[in-house]
């Protein structure tokens, strides 16, 4: 089987396991998931924080933006192939964007990589290497190649199912520094 045929079976399984939770064991897992990333000393000690909006039951981390008033946060727009991070809060107005996930609006004031202490990043899967599997879009893996986003720490955020031995690999995919489940957070040795 090719690489990117496994890409998609190891997709295609580990979504089906996902959208699988019920909702209460889904809000639990991120509950836990959240507490994790609060106890983190890397998070705690951030200023500006690039997050993501879930969706496809990806872990909630409502909790954290609507409860953490002292950090900026910073969510994506997909434009071109590119994300462009621009500064939200809770009182602020979303957009549905190109994939049919909440954007922040366009005229909201955008964050630059100098800016940013640290980068949440969604993942279906991640491995023991600090690898991950997205969706395919490759939008996080050119972002983090680019020179002015490499030296921000990274944490993939996943269910505990999701941590897995190895992902399929590519030149262009990019380590994440720690992987963030509910069970624990796992620093990548590099």
């Amino acid at each position: 089987m090719n690489i990117k045929n496994y890409k998609q079976q190891l997709r295609v399984q580990l979504l089906k396991k996902r959208q699988l939770l019920s909702l209460q064991e889904w809000q639990e897992k991120s509950d836990r998931l959240c507490d994790n990333l609060e106890n983190l000393s890397i998070f705690k000690e951030a200023t500006t924080i690039l997050a993501y909006f879930g969706s496809k039951k990806e872990p909630d981390l409502s909790r954290l933006f609507n409860h953490h008033n002292s950090y900026k946060w910073g969510f994506p727009r997909c434009v071109n192939k590119s994300l462009i991070w621009h500064s939200w809060q809770p009182e602020d107005k979303l957009e549905k964007g190109a994939y049919g996930i909440n954007e922040p609006s366009s005229n909201l004031p955008v964050i630059n990589a100098h800016e940013v202490d640290l980068i949440l990043v969604p993942a279906i899967a991640c491995d023991y290497q600090g690898f991950r599997l997205g969706y395919g879009g490759g939008y996080y893996d050119r972002m983090l190649s680019l020179p002015e986003w490499q030296n921000i720490p990274t944490i993939g955020i996943i269910f505990d199912f999701a941590y897995v031995p190895k992902v399929p690999v590519e030149i262009w995919d990019r380590k994440l520094d720690y992987i963030c489940t509910n069970s624990k957070v796992y620093l990548i040795e590099k």
